[in-house]
């Protein structure tokens, strides 16, 4: 099955996500790394898209509740077992 965003194929999930929010994933993310000039000038941009498109943010939300409601199987969580407390027997200290 494809997926199309516009007349533009999604091939990857992260190709889906970038054409959704129409930015790159590692701007809002960042990249392991980065220097701090790097990740100064990728705020700085993200800032500049956020005061182009102030309802991003918004946006951003709702196709993230809309995730959440078409497939809540991805967020279910299973408790783990908690491994027995081992108790250390301590020597009586003669007196």
């Amino acid at each position: 099955m494809r997926t199309y965003i516009g007349h533009h194929e999604a091939v990857t999930t992260d190709e889906f996500v970038e054409l959704a929010l129409g930015t790159p994933v590692e701007l809002w993310l960042g990249v392991e790394g980065e220097t701090e000039q790097e990740r100064a000038a990728r705020l700085d941009a993200a800032r500049d898209i956020l005061a182009d498109n102030p309802s991003l943010a918004d946006d951003v939300a709702r196709i993230a509740a809309e995730v959440i409601e078409v497939h809540p199987e991805l967020f279910d969580a299973v408790p783990l077992a908690r491994p027995a407390r081992r108790r250390v027997a301590r020597k009586a200290v003669a007196a």
